[in-house]
């Protein structure tokens, strides 16, 4: 499942700024500038710039299509973005999108803590969360061995003093983004 994902292209993504006016530091004239728009995939958590079709406006939070068939608001990808090239705005709206997407891919994140596997003898996938040591850790696996967990709430109910794992996970994928991981567990470097 998780091979699948970083194989896969972003389909879809989520503006986090649309400069209409192109950056503000290109010194060609205004009317040749093209509309920038920051956003992050929502798969495999990419920072991408994008150029939208013309007269097309976009308002952060908006969902974007950017798979290979016919796309309504975006013309093509420019690239990838990494974390200092957002803009203030995008920077600041990054981690409630993140939020938003870990929230509505519940199922997705479950799961996660259902399959996460040992990485080595000495250390579990789930320690690489900020927050969880090996006492969540043991905790979490005796709990989901009885049986999978269903739910976010499930987990929080049946894993004493676990943080919270939405926003473990949040924090996560903003760790990942921000600086490169040796064991990345959901941003697709």
């Amino acid at each position: 499942m998780e091979q699948e994902r970083r194989r896969q292209r972003e389909e879809h993504a989520v503006v986090l700024d649309f400069l209409q006016n192109g950056y503000p530091f290109d010194k060609r004239p205004s009317h040749i500038k093209t509309p920038i728009v920051h956003a992050i995939g929502k798969t495999n958590f990419t920072l991408l710039e994008l150029v939208p079709k013309p007269g097309v406006v976009l308002q952060p939070h908006a969902e974007v299509y950017i798979g290979e068939d016919k796309r309504d608001q975006i013309h093509h990808i420019n690239g990838k973005l990494p974390l200092h090239k957002l803009t203030a705005t995008a920077q600041s709206e990054l981690p409630h999108i993140i939020a938003n997407i870990v929230r509505t891919n519940e199922a997705r994140f479950v799961e996660f803590f259902n399959k996460a596997s040992p990485l080595s003898v000495r250390m579990h996938v789930v320690e690489l969360l900020p927050g969880v040591g090996k006492k969540h850790m043991h905790e979490l696996i005796e709990a989901r061995d009885e049986r999978p967990f269903e739910s976010f709430q499930d987990l929080r109910n049946r894993v004493k003093l676990f943080p919270d794992p939405e926003k473990t996970i949040v924090r996560r994928i903003i760790e990942e983004i921000s600086e490169q991981q040796k064991h990345p567990l959901f941003v697709v470097p």
